[in-house]
């Protein structure tokens, strides 16, 4: 496949997929997302793969989420409902494909990781992070939202209470407050930051990969149910899209004007 959104190498039992938009902080459109699900099965179907790490071109972004230039009215992202629960693009099925690839996940996080990126890393099996890293969620104020591993499984990593303050003030949270609250493993230099993943990556692929692939699914056994309500999830969002009420909060953001969502009150 030819690629134009995402970059992709294997080398040494490592394969490394970063998403390449970095004039749009690494958002990701509808082709992003397909280009990132055939590189992560790739990753799956090559036997000499044993880790894969995730990560975004620049020093500014990691991936700030789906690309609100990109969503429409009333079909989703690109103009194409119908795809991934109806909002335009294949998120689901690329959530579904980190979980389930049996080859742990590494973000290696070196700059925003907001919204729908921030989803990304929290899925990944591991996250290193910049010190110059930023984490935290938009959804509710881009008239967005993750019902389904983007607050479900959150709330498995953080706690409920700290998940529903990440979702319910959208604020940020730096490397160092990400780490306290369980969402990062481990923070290095920016500049040191790709090395520490490749290590990482490297002594995981060094291992058993039938051992490897076993503890992962044991580890996702306890969330699996997740997968069920992230298909509702999906599903309303396609019909929350419809909205007049999200439609504000894209508008708004493209406009770089105050949302207002007081009129929807009522």
């Amino acid at each position: 496949m030819e690629l134009q959104d995402v970059i992709y190498k294997k080398e040494d039992g490592v394969a490394t997929i970063t998403i390449n938009r970095p004039e749009v902080y690494n958002a990701f459109r509808s082709l992003t997302v397909k280009e990132l699900i055939w590189s992560f099965r790739d990753a799956w179907d090559d036997n000499q793969i044993g880790a894969v790490i995730l990560t975004g071109v620049g020093e500014k972004a990691f991936c700030t989420g789906g690309d609100q230039s990109k969503k429409g009215d009333d079909s989703g992202y690109d103009g194409s409902g119908g795809l991934g629960g109806g909002i335009g693009m294949e998120i689901e099925a690329l959530h579904h494909t980190i979980r389930n690839i049996p080859k742990p996940v590494i973000a290696a996080v070196n700059g925003y990781a907001i919204g729908g990126g921030h989803v990304l890393h929290v899925i990944c099996d591991l996250t290193i992070a910049a010190e110059t890293a930023i984490f935290g969620q938009t959804g509710p104020k881009v008239g967005s939202y993750d019902a389904g591993f983007g607050s479900a499984y959150l709330a498995r990593v953080v706690g409920e209470k700290k998940a529903r303050e990440i979702w319910y003030l959208c604020e940020k949270y730096s490397a160092e407050e990400a780490k306290e609250m369980g969402l990062v493993n481990k923070i290095v230099p920016a500049s040191e930051l790709m090395a520490a993943a490749e290590d990482w990556a490297r002594k995981i692929a060094e291992k058993s990969p039938t051992a490897i692939k076993m503890l992962k699914y044991s580890f996702n056994a306890d969330s699996a149910n997740i997968s069920g309500i992230t298909q509702m999830a999906m599903g309303s969002l396609a019909m929350f899209y419809n909205t007049e009420e999200s439609a504000e909060g894209r508008d708004a953001f493209l406009e770089k004007r105050p949302v207002d969502f007081k009129k929807f009150r009522g």
